[in-house]
């Protein structure tokens, strides 16, 4: 399976996402990444739109509910929001969207911290096995993958993809 060059989605993403927010009547949005791949999408979607403005960064490890099913053990750091999101367009950003369960833990830290105005979502790669209805408004490629692989994102620059197996 050929990868794609994330270099490549980025500036179609980047030109979407602006039409999107324009179409909403949207003129100001604060973009949030979720560590750690999805601050590194969103450092790339911001030059990319040739915007200089704090961007948030969210480590939504206490919010996930898979970790004992899934094997992950969370090496959690702070998140970060340098500005207030009470009543703000938000633009959520994420390298892989699987199962949705890591939108939905954010979803939830950010309802923690206020009640945004709108939150757009925005990812890189969509792997199409979702098991919450969460889908981007904003998406670089959908991927169909074997059970026992995975993509990551390497980074955090020049972004990459890699295909990996999992063992059995």
């Amino acid at each position: 399976m050929t990868l794609p060059n994330p270099a490549e989605l980025l500036p179609r993403m980047a030109t979407e996402l602006q039409q999107l927010l324009a179409s909403r009547g949207i003129e100001q949005a604060h973009f949030i990444g979720i560590r750690t791949g999805g601050v590194w999408v969103a450092e790339a979607l911001l030059a990319q739109l040739g915007l200089d403005q704090p961007l948030g960064t969210l480590d939504v490890s206490f919010y996930r509910d898979d970790f004992t099913r899934s094997g992950l053990h969370p090496q959690v750091r702070p998140s970060q929001l340098p500005f207030d999101i009470e009543d703000q367009h938000l633009v959520l950003i994420d390298d892989v969207l699987m199962s949705g369960r890591t939108i939905r833990a954010a979803l939830n830290e950010l309802f923690d911290y206020g009640r945004p105005a709108s939150v757009t979502l925005v990812s890189l790669l969509d792997l199409n096995a979702r098991e919450l209805p969460i889908h981007a408004d904003v998406l670089g490629a959908t991927l169909a993958l074997a059970t026992n692989e995975r993509v990551k994102l390497l980074g955090p620059a020049p972004l990459a993809l890699e295909l990996q197996s999992l063992s059995a």
